[in-house]
């Protein structure tokens, strides 16, 4: 007899799935480069970055075969073009560049989000989690094992939910400390002159460039070299995921507290879109 799976399992199988090595390397990266490219807006750039996630991640859920199947054999390229993408946010970010896309931000605010780089990195994270095997079969596992449509989505949305609220937990903290307000950080290190144009450089500036800098050449690097290979199917990530996810699900299976779960999560969303889009 096959199991449902829990969503509450789904939840903390994806929060799993984000430590996988093929995973975090690229979606952490991405994510520290834009809190300190952003600044005042971390939990607005947050919510921008992990909709480039869902973008991706959740027709792979509904099982576009294709789609899947080409992320795998393009996996070295992702990684290639994905590093590339990091190295042209990293210039982006040392010089304040903003793409022009729909300004996310109160009148008189005096910043916006850049809105565009923000979920294009987003986009990027997801395929590259995609090409990362544990959290690829971890997804495709989990939301097959839904008896429908919906129930399925439903696992592969808290499931990539989960993967993304350690960065939440991590944007709440940063925001209610106020940890990017020290004048340390606004901290002016020159002006670059590019022809006629005068680029202001501060503190967070040269983070945000040198993590995505680093990022970006290292990725492609390991990637040239063989090192961000696929072998991943007997990892002990993927079998963390599964037992996590099966564990769970011995315990708290009910639809009454999926039900409840599924309250508990469009609330906590609703509130954090609220407050983000107020702050922005």
């Amino acid at each position: 007899m096959m199991i449902q799976i829990s969503l509450i399992a789904a939840f903390v199988a994806g929060m799993v799935a984000l430590f996988a090595p093929c995973c975090v390397t690229y979606l952490l990266p991405a994510y520290l480069g834009n809190v300190f490219r952003e600044k005042k807006k971390v939990l607005l750039m947050t919510l921008i970055y992990s909709l480039g996630i869902m973008v991706v991640m959740l027709p792979v859920v509904l099982g576009v075969k294709a789609l899947s199947s080409l992320f795998f054999r393009m996996h070295d390229w992702t990684y290639i073009v994905g590093g590339m993408v990091m190295i042209g946010v990293a210039w982006m970010s040392l010089f304040g560049i903003k793409l022009p896309m729909p300004k996310f931000s109160r009148r008189g605010s005096g910043q916006r989000v850049d809105a565009w780089s923000t979920f294009v990195l987003g986009v990027f994270s997801g395929i590259t989690s995609s090409c990362c095997a544990p959290v690829l079969v971890g997804v495709l596992t989990l939301s097959s094992m839904a008896p429908g449509v919906i129930w399925s989505l439903l696992v592969g949305v808290v499931y990539v939910l989960g993967m993304v609220t350690p960065l939440y937990i991590a944007s709440l903290f940063i925001d209610k400390k106020n940890l990017l307000a020290s004048p340390l950080w606004r901290k002016r290190l020159g002006v670059i002159r590019l022809g006629s144009k005068e680029y202001l450089v501060l503190i967070t500036d040269l983070v945000a460039f040198m993590v995505f800098l680093t990022t970006g050449v290292l990725m492609i690097w390991l990637t040239l070299n063989g090192n961000l290979g696929m072998d991943m199917a007997e990892s002990e990530t993927t079998r963390l995921i599964y037992a996590i996810a099966f564990g769970i699900t011995e315990r708290v299976q009910g639809f009454w507290l999926d039900g409840l779960f599924v309250a508990g999560v469009v609330y906590v969303v609703y509130k954090l879109v609220n407050v983000a889009v107020r702050k922005g």
